[in-house]
């Protein structure tokens, strides 16, 4: 979940690993810290987030730096336990990405040795754990191998040390290195968004490998044996794009309203890998999709549309709830794991045992060289451009029109649906180019202000469409919001449905419209404020949210307004609508 950033080059590089953490604060923004080496290694450290403080670094112009920008996991949000780390003689500096999993067993052995510790974070565990190899022999590079293969649990470690090297080391959480050759500046880094302005060429190092730069020459050695291994750089995969605004008020309407642009790239795209997926998910015996939080609801639309329109008998699976499955798993049965970054840690777990049982792998990913991509035998990528708010947005409604139209050339249609996703990225643009429309969501907002509950209600193709609002009013607005299918509601909701509680139904012009109308039907009965987004109007209905019928893939342009709900309701409570308390965008510990 944290992000790690190291630099090597001829700039300034607390400033530039100060942008790189900016870049990176998707994935934590609970503090930040960044080391430079200059003949000693100086360090800045805050709690919050880097763009607050960022101006004011205190830092000597060095050449070399390390930084972080953190997701705590252990110990509180504080400046002591940000990272990164100093050895207790300032010999080097370590920040992590991940989870140390026998960080208590190693911090008891440790403290009988007479370690002392000043932090809370199982980071420490490893600086002193290095501290103590180094008892033994003097090579630092040997004894970070050697600490690092005592911990478990998926963790990235970086470390600068007073020598002038930088040292990394990857078991789960993604690392990549960049390079640009015109200005031999090095970067290493969780992502390649962080360093697109600056290097056109990435080395993916991967699992069970470390990485050791030092005079501005790069060697990656196996952790196992010690043993240097071959590497080669490949291009980034996309242009760097600034990451902007672009006079919005928050990142997060600026993705919403890039959603249309987002589907017909899509489109463009080359059929014939989607044909060739095709034939396997109609020769497997099973088909599963899987993904976590709003990736997770995309599998779960991703195969609703494979059972709908492909007739393939597909089932979804929750990433971290998964493992009963593992047992089912068979040599050609077929994996579909939507993610906006690539690699999340209870997904990727699940993606790596399907790889040694000879299982299909198929991603829909947005960031390249992500785990998930090299891993997979099909490899989709969103083009979706970097998505910078934490509540996923854009991405989403890639995920689900990439399922759709799949779903389509199943069904050996693929020319219908990129006509159908045409027509929907048109209607929804004009949608989203109405004032009225964005009005009429902000007044709505107003009048939830007040609300404790909010329900959903939705059913077949709108079933996951209204689970991803529950989501997104959770995650910005910190309302408690309960999505259900509505043919559930007389089983048990029912009986918190009273006067005045918002019921916001999701309604299509299709085969189900009846059975949400009586579900409708219900909570009007008790009293509750029905809030409907459809394209035709109802006298049962509160307040009406018109939205365009796009035909068969309408559910994808419903998820719209549910996410401008939960964007203004977010606002309106004066939350920090890019960044969510508590939650990160990329998952890399479990």
């Amino acid at each position: 979940m944290c992000g790690i950033f190291g630099y090597i080059g001829k700039g300034n590089a607390a400033k530039i690993v100060a942008t790189g953490l900016k870049r990176l604060e998707y994935r934590g923004y609970d503090s930040w810290g960044i080391a430079v080496l200059d003949k000693d290694i100086h360090m800045t450290k805050r709690a919050g987030a880097i763009g607050e403080f960022s101006k004011d670094l205190n830092l000597p112009n060095a050449s070399i730096s390390i930084g972080h920008t953190r997701w705590a996991t252990h110990g509180s949000v504080t400046e002591t336990n940000a990272h990164p780390h100093y050895s207790t003689d300032k010999s080097f500096a370590l920040a992590q990405n991940g989870i140390v999993e026998n960080y208590t067993e190693l911090k008891s052995a440790l403290t009988k040795k007479g370690y002392k510790f000043e932090t809370e974070t199982d980071t420490e565990v490893i600086v002193r754990l290095i501290e103590d190899k180094l008892e033994s022999q003097t090579n630092l590079i040997k004894a970070v191998r050697e600490a690092f293969l005592d911990l478990t649990g998926r963790n990235t470690i970086i470390l600068i040390a007073k020598d002038g090297q930088i040292i990394a080391a990857r078991n789960g959480s993604p690392l990549v290195i960049g390079k640009n050759f015109d200005t031999d500046e090095i970067y290493i880094s969780s992502d390649t968004l962080s360093f697109a302005p600056f290097a056109k060429k990435m080395i993916v190092v991967e699992n069970g490998q470390m990485v050791n730069v030092k005079d501005k020459q790069i060697t990656i050695s196996d952790l196992t044996t010690g043993k240097n291994v071959d590497y080669k750089f490949e291009d980034i995969g996309f242009e760097a794009e600034k990451i902007d605004k672009e006079g919005y008020d928050h990142f997060m309407l600026k993705e919403i309203r890039e959603s249309p642009y987002v589907i017909s790239q899509l489109i463009s795209q080359d059929k014939t890998t989607f044909e060739k997926l095709a034939k396997d998910l109609k020769k497997a015996e099973n088909v599963y999709t899987i993904g976590s939080g709003t990736a997770g609801i995309a599998a779960a639309q991703i195969a609703f549309y494979l059972r709908s329109i492909g007739k393939i008998k597909a089932a979804n699976l929750i990433g971290a709830d998964c493992t009963e499955y593992l047992p089912l798993f068979k040599k050609g049965d077929v994996i579909i794991a939507p993610s906006q970054s690539g690699e999340t840690a209870d997904v990727l777990e699940i993606l790596e045992e399907c790889k040694k049982r000879g299982l299909i792998i198929a991603s829909l990913v947005n960031m390249p060289g992500s785990s998930m991509g090299r891993l997979s035998d099909y490899k989709f990528m969103m083009q979706a451009g970097p998505e910078i708010c934490v509540m996923s947005t854009k991405a989403f409604t890639s995920q689900i029109a990439w399922g759709y139209l799949l779903s389509k050339v199943v069904e050996e249609k693929y020319d219908e649906g990129a006509k159908n996703l045409k027509n929907l990225s048109i209607e929804m643009d004009k949608w989203l180019s109405d004032k009225d429309n964005h009005e009429s969501i902000k007044m709505l907002a107003k009048n939830l202000v007040n609300k404790k509950d909010i329900f959903l209600l939705g059913k077949d193709q709108n079933f996951q469409i209204i689970r991803e609002g529950m989501v997104k009013l959770i995650e910005g607005a910190y309302k408690h919001a309960h999505a259900l299918p509505a043919g559930d509601l007389k089983h048990y909701v029912i009986t918190l449905i009273e006067k005045g509680v918002p019921v916001i139904v999701a309604v299509s012009e299709d085969g189900v419209k009846t059975d949400l109308l009586n579900a409708v039907h219900e909570v009007k009965a008790r009293g509750a404020h029905v809030i409907a987004i459809a394209s035709v109007t109802h006298p049962d209905y509160d307040t009406f949210i018109k939205v365009p019928d796009c035909g068969q893939p309408t559910a994808i342009m419903n998820v719209i307004p549910l996410q401008l709900l939960a964007y203004h309701l977010s606002l309106v409570l004066g939350n920090n609508v890019d960044k969510p308390r508590n939650i990160a965008k990329s998952v890399t510990v479990k």
